[in-house]
């Protein structure tokens, strides 16, 4: 299996990394195009709960839509100057390459490969996630350790194939792989009874056990075998796009560091804390270092919200899935989220 998959992984990064080379993209331009079509193009995951998912409307909700929904608040003070591109696991890279979309903002694990073989840049970590296993209770599992000789459904193309291979090979356990193309497949195979295991990022796997046909029949797993830091994803070539991508992302975590709100933003416009004022625009002009105007964390706060409020609304309290905040937590509530100082 470790040989099949490396084979797999080794022809896409051949293949992808040629049309990386291909890609790169002039100092600046992504911007002037994304202003010129008057949108953002955002390449998303399908559909799932919490991070990208359209409702029977084909309006998209989730973190990784809002972040898109920051980025046009920012560069149009508008968050529906966006439209939403899904993508599989097997075409984002290539769409990404190819120029069908400016960024990835789909559940992408950064990756050594990802950020140098495929040409790739990965613009902060807007979720640290871990892989994870879900069984049926009826089979009477509590431990992925006991999952020897065990068929699982995983999802081709992904980290999560190679993860599996490395964890049973680790453990000195069999397994069945039963691969598919895309999540959905994946998924339906696991609640159809193809295999004994579904595997993916434990986020997903919360959201995904939501989707089946009788949730409360199955379980996750407590093992994380993985580090899955998820994040936002540009071309290589095009820095100023790039910083406008990452310091969008910093810029949620900072508002929710000084609790600007949507709710309290117009008095914090008043503060008379130098940090607070700096941030919001109303003393210097940092926007403009980026090419947008200097109160665009005001527009990203007032359109979307902090990155709490946002994590809230989609994945944790305020949401179906109830996801504690736990390492996405901000670094001074013992969690990973930090931002460098906007100054």
């Amino acid at each position: 299996m470790k040989r099949i998959v490396s084979t797999i992984a080794l022809g896409a990064a051949i293949s992808l990394g040629a049309g990386a080379a291909l890609a790169q993209t002039a100092p600046g331009t992504t911007l002037r195009n994304i202003q010129s079509n008057g949108y953002i193009k955002c390449g998303v995951s399908p559909s799932l709960a919490g991070f990208s998912q359209p409702d029977s409307a084909g309006n998209w909700t989730g973190i990784d839509v809002d972040l898109c929904r920051a980025l046009a608040a920012a560069i149009f003070n508008d968050p529906t100057k966006v439209r939403f591109s899904p993508l599989s696991a097997k075409d984002r890279f290539t769409a990404l390459q190819s120029g069908e979309v400016d960024l990835l903002s789909r559940v992408t694990t950064w990756t050594i490969q990802r950020d140098t073989t495929l040409g790739l840049n990965f613009a902060g970590i807007n979720y640290y996630d871990g892989q994870g296993f879900m069984v049926r209770k009826s089979l009477n599992i509590k431990s992925a350790r006991e999952l020897s000789g065990a068929s699982v459904c995983v999802q081709t193309g992904t980290t999560t194939e190679l993860n599996v291979a490395d964890y049973f090979r680790a453990n000195n356990m069999r397994y069945e792989p039963v691969v598919f193309s895309t999540a959905d497949e994946t998924l339906k195979a696991y609640d159809s009874g193809r295999c004994d295991v579904f595997t993916t990022d434990a986020s997903g796997v919360y959201s995904q056990r939501l989707s089946l046909a009788n949730p409360n029949d199955h379980m996750v797993l407590p093992e994380i075998i993985s580090k899955e830091p998820l994040g936002p994803v540009v071309r290589h070539g095009d820095d100023q796009w790039f910083d406008i991508v990452k310091w969008t992302h910093f810029a949620m975590i900072t508002a929710e560091e000084l609790n600007i709100t949507k709710a309290n933003l117009d008095q914090m416009m008043q503060s008379t804390n130098p940090e607070i004022r700096r941030v919001l625009g109303v003393e210097g002009n940092f926007g403009e270092a980026l090419g947008v105007s200097k109160d665009w964390v005001v527009r990203i706060v007032r359109h979307v919200g902090n990155y709490g409020e946002m994590f809230d609304r989609h994945l944790g309290a305020g949401s179906r899935l109830g996801i504690a905040r736990g390492l996405n937590a901000l670094w001074t509530k013992g969690g990973l989220q930090y931002a460098p100082p906007i100054r």
